[in-house]
């Protein structure tokens, strides 16, 4: 087999990778601060997590102690929800070292597909979920098909699907909006789980984090590496411990009405377990191994025997099926479909990822720093719409968040 034969056309300079999943603290590449050596995968999340603090804390007062009240944290998380499937099946398009463009769209035609599915053509439930998955799989697959095996820049044919698959839409739909008519449909962006549920997820989640963390202290005993102090242990239970059950309080406090208890919505349940499901098939797997090897150094992976293009083609399809996922929440979330529904989503989803810290270049990016950026891009929305922003100032804002992550993510490389 020849070597074009397994190399899709790039057009970027080759990279080497800068961050290998599941590496120790102790083996990360690390930046120096005066005096303290802080590992740079780290002192990134950090730095995401205080900013979103800041930004949580600055909203929070600026709108008369609203942003954080409990239905409107729920609102919040409701909102992040689909920014944040999206940003999942984002990531590992963009560690390959490749784009999507058309995602925005595609949650339009797929959220259209499925309502007029279950509109006017009477299908139920089931098929019509169905039938949007499908269609977004199905554009996931043949647009990975033509970047994999044509050898067609990624850029150039998801910009060609972002134009295509809104005209599809609009033509289907003959410029109409659809209502949803099931209420079952409604409830996957309407709905909530009960309070009692929303604890044991968190004891779920608690007895999962208890386990990782032993899991990875009987590893690093198991292949000699030092061992990390008992402080440190805890400290690794017990703060994400805390977080769980804050997310899960604030959550339950939400009312109704008077006496009725929320609980977790259901979009939310539904980006928790795609997020999960997302980093382990990241950062715990050969082939999320592989996406980072392939983004890091296309040659040095090809070499290595690694199918380049058979990846590249499975995470479009990833990125297609979550963006189907997507477009049902979002659709049920609105109440109906319409032509223009999802317009603007791929640039939430790509900006959530560089944020997040993810590379454009590829090779480095984590599905825990997507969630980061997805919030942080929710969070901007939410609390500047309550700060009554104007909506101009709001696209300035972002556009040049956005600029400045990824400058600083560039003088990062330089430096390294």
């Amino acid at each position: 087999m020849s070597d074009s034969a397994n190399t899709p056309n790039t057009d970027r300079p080759i990279a080497t990778s800068d961050l290998t999943p599941a590496l120790e603290p102790e083996l990360m590449p690390r930046t120096t601060i005066g005096k303290f050596k802080i590992p740079t995968e780290l002192l990134r999340a950090y730095t995401m997590v205080f900013a979103l603090i800041a930004i949580w804390i600055y909203f929070h007062y600026n709108t008369d102690q609203i942003f954080l009240d409990p239905r409107n944290f729920s609102n919040l998380m409701r909102q992040t929800a689909v920014t944040g499937v999206l940003a999942v099946g984002m990531l590992m398009v963009i560690i390959t070292g490749q784009i999507d463009l058309s995602v925005g769209s595609v949650v339009g035609l797929a959220g259209g597909i499925a309502a007029i599915g279950q509109g006017w053509m009477g299908w139920g439930l089931i098929p019509s979920l169905a039938a949007g998955i499908a269609v977004a799989l199905a554009i996931g697959a043949f647009q990975g098909g033509l970047t994999a095996y044509l050898n067609i820049p990624a850029f150039i044919v998801t910009l060609g699907g972002l134009l295509a698959w809104r005209g599809v839409i609009l033509g289907l739909s003959r410029g109409e909006t659809i209502p949803i008519r099931l209420q079952p449909f409604k409830s996957i962006g309407q709905d909530y789980v009960g309070p009692t549920i929303g604890w044991v997820i968190a004891a779920v989640g608690i007895l999962l984090i208890i386990f990782m963390t032993v899991s990875r202290t009987r590893a690093r005993k198991r292949h000699g590496v030092s061992n990390i102090s008992m402080g440190a242990t805890v400290a690794r239970v017990v703060l994400p411990a805390a977080v769980v059950l804050g997310f899960i309080y604030m959550m339950n406090s939400y009312e109704l009405a008077p006496g009725v208890k929320a609980g977790i919505p259901v979009p939310v349940i539904i980006f928790l377990a795609i997020a999960l499901a997302g980093a382990f098939l990241t950062q715990n797997t050969t082939f999320g191994r592989y996406l980072y090897a392939i983004g890091g150094n296309p040659d040095a992976a090809r070499l290595s025997g690694i199918s380049i293009r058979k990846h590249i083609l499975a995470v479009f399809c990833i990125m297609g099926a979550l963006a189907g996922l997507a477009s049902l929440i979002y659709t049920a979330r609105v109440g109906s479909a319409s032509p223009d529904a999802g317009q603007l989503l791929e640039l939430d989803a790509i900006a959530a990822c560089v944020i997040g810290g993810t590379s454009l270049m590829g090779g480095r990016g984590t599905v825990f720093g997507a969630i980061l950026g997805a919030l942080i891009m929710a969070s901007l929305d939410n609390g500047m719409s309550l700060s009554h922003v104007e909506p101009y100032m709001q696209n300035i804002i972002k556009g040049a968040i956005l600029v400045v992550a990824v400058g600083l993510d560039m003088a990062g490389r330089k430096r390294g």
